[in-house]
């Protein structure tokens, strides 16, 4: 099993069903308590511990995803108010290298992650077929839906759950 995709890498889907849809916007609204029990119980040195050889540590793994779910967060929001807007990418490398996602307490990023999420479902709950369908530039990646952003990040936040709680099951930690 590939460590760093414990769920597997992720693909577009296309189409995208109404069912599917549904399913992630479950996924989405659930990632917050999913990643608060992933760490329930976790001491100082297991939120140090790297979740693979050469990966983050579980401390910056919970920091990556509220960094991560800020920024697409705000790029729904571009989209909804501008012509398929320039999106600026960003080193998530880096970002998990500064000294709030080494060092800082994880229950800011999870507070963080559950505000986010609660007012991002209050977006996402309101859209419109039209709404899933408005785009953004990214800068590597191309244009890219609403909708299909929808589908990475439902499975993003499982496949960083994932993370914690198969490292948790690999070192036996209860």
């Amino acid at each position: 099993m590939d460590l760093r995709y414990p769920i597997g890498k992720f693909e577009f889907p296309d189409p995208i069903t109404l069912e599917m849809r549904a399913q992630y916007l479950e996924q989405i609204e659930a990632t917050p308590a999913l990643l608060r029990q992933a760490v329930k119980g976790l001491d100082e040195q297991q939120l140090d511990s790297p979740y693979r050889p050469g990966g983050w540590t579980v401390r910056q793994v919970v920091h990556h995803v509220a960094d991560s779910h800020i920024n697409i967060y705000v790029r729904f929001r571009l989209a909804l108010t501008e012509d398929v807007p320039a999106v600026k990418g960003y080193d998530e490398n880096k970002w998990g290298m500064l000294t709030d996602a080494v060092g800082g307490p994880v229950e800011t990023s999870l507070r963080l992650v559950e505000c986010l999420h609660q007012r991002w479902m209050i977006l996402l709950r309101s859209f419109s077929e039209i709404d899933f369908t408005r785009t953004f530039r990214h800068p590597a990646k191309g244009i890219l839906t609403l909708e299909s952003n929808l589908a990475l990040y439902a499975w993003h936040g499982r496949h960083h759950v994932a993370h914690i709680t198969g490292l948790r099951e690999r070192m036996g930690w209860k």
